[in-house]
């Protein structure tokens, strides 16, 4: 196969998986944001299932840009390097710097460590409600809830829209999966309760 042959081909996959990579960027920043859960999908994927995607097709899409810089290195180098004259080491050696700068920086956010907010969507650190060192978890049922929380059970089902007969013995992972909300959705109910501790 012709090396143009070979460069249009790779040329005409990137170009597609940068469409695709676009698409699924804003698809999981605008239709399916952060914080919409396993419920919300897309033909029949979550959020975090097209964000596997949208990871696979970049690792395709940076393969692809390494191959098409390695089958273009000789332009490269000699853009870079310019017409052989006074000061052209001294253009070439920028560009090298400038890489090593930008590949740092990418880098570094690799190597940073990850930071925690451990407050419910930054909620005050200093507040006096009891339930926000509360851990909730799907294991738990709503009577533990209020038991923790001093909410009463009724009070999360009617903020919730759950039916009245909901169980407070029924668990919660078992009641998200039935009526489509997300543990976010207790605590917010619980940041918005007016019972006094």
């Amino acid at each position: 196969m012709r090396r143009t042959n070979i460069n249009f081909i790779i040329d005409a996959v990137a170009f597609i998986g940068f469409i695709v990579m676009t698409i699924t960027g804003v698809l999981m920043r605008y239709i399916l944001p952060p914080g919409s859960g396993h419920y919300s999908t897309i033909w029949g994927l979550d959020r975090h299932e097209w964000g596997d995607i949208h990871f696979w097709i970049s690792a395709v899409f940076f393969s692809l840009l390494a191959i098409h810089l390695l089958l273009h290195w000789r332009w490269v180098m000699s853009v870079v390097a310019g017409q052989p004259r006074e000061g052209s080491g001294f253009r070439a050696g920028l560009g090298i710097i400038g890489l090593l700068t930008i590949i740092a920086l990418a880098l570094s956010l690799l190597l940073t460590p990850v930071e925690k907010d451990l407050t419910s969507r930054g909620a005050s650190i200093g507040s006096t409600h009891k339930y926000e060192d509360t851990e909730i978890r799907g294991s738990m049922t709503l009577k533990e809830i209020q038991a923790a929380t001093g909410v009463p059970a009724a009070y999360i089902v009617e903020s919730l829209k759950l039916p009245e007969s909901t169980s407070v013995n029924e668990q919660l992972g078992s009641l998200k999966r039935k009526y489509k909300f997300e543990i976010i959705d207790i605590r917010d109910t619980l940041n918005n309760s007016s019972i006094p501790v």
